[in-house]
């Protein structure tokens, strides 16, 4: 019982962050390791609860999604699926040792992104260093972060979308949310069919993430954004930090 609180107000908490800036995984995945889930199963379980979190994202930006040229969404969609499937995959070989080692870069390196995310999207936005838009190279190759790990996975779509050359924010919100869906889909699919999610702690976890998301809207409407950074923030780095620690005692 201990456990199940744990974890629900872990995934609460990550649908309140998701919903305001990003970063839930820095709540689910370690609630889930730390209540003694080996941390390969962790991770898949971690996708699997905050999965509908994109797939409302997506509807809800639906009108931006269908405002694309249909051939190009449709090839970023391929390159996302193709991305995540190849990083679900690389998951599944991991061992739990080698993932425990990678958790903690993972985390801080994720932390970091949305900490300059601003920074970085402006320093793209100005078009000197642009990169070719809707490129795939770039896409797949965060694909396969996402399909792997999936935390800060918003934050770097949206640093490439910048690099593309995007600059209305609702088309780019919109974007990475559909492009989120459709790799969220593949990894969990192919999580489940390993065997590899706990499904009574998942499902658990996508009803309070869910109900989280809801919560968030009005606190989002309540906090200033660099208080809201600055709590994020300190979630993303004591995590890290206690991940490291876990590696050298």
């Amino acid at each position: 019982m201990p456990d199940l609180v744990w974890l629900v107000v872990a995934a609460l908490g990550a649908g309140i962050l998701n919903t305001i800036a990003g970063g839930g995984t820095f709540l689910t995945l370690p609630a889930l390791i730390f209540t003694g889930i080996p941390p390969v199963m962790a991770n898949a379980t971690s996708a699997v609860a905050v999965f509908p979190g994109y797939l409302g994202g997506a509807l809800g930006f639906r009108r931006e999604l269908h405002a694309f040229d249909r051939g190009t969404l449709l090839r970023l969609v391929a390159v996302t699926l193709a991305g995540g499937l190849a990083g679900a995959l690389l998951l599944l070989v991991s061992s739990n040792a080698a993932f425990s080692i990678a958790v903690p870069f993972l985390l801080l390196g994720a932390t970091l992104a949305f900490l300059f995310s601003d920074q970085v999207r402006a320093w793209a936005a100005t078009g000197r260093h642009a990169i070719t838009p809707f490129g795939s190279f770039g896409l797949f190759a965060i694909s396969v972060y996402g399909g792997y790990f999936n935390g800060g996975l918003g934050i770097v779509m949206l640093a490439l979308f910048a690099l593309w050359g995007m600059t209305e924010i609702h088309a780019m919100n919109g974007l990475k949310n559909g492009l989120a869906f459709a790799l969220s889909a593949i990894s969990v699919a192919a999580f489940a069919l390993a065997g590899i999610v706990a499904w009574p702690q998942a499902v658990t976890m996508m009803l309070a993430s869910t109900a989280g998301g809801y919560l968030g809207a009005p606190i989002a409407r309540a906090l200033p954004k660099r208080v809201v950074r600055a709590v994020i923030a300190a979630v993303g780095f004591s995590m890290s930090l206690v991940f490291f620690l876990r590696l050298v005692i």
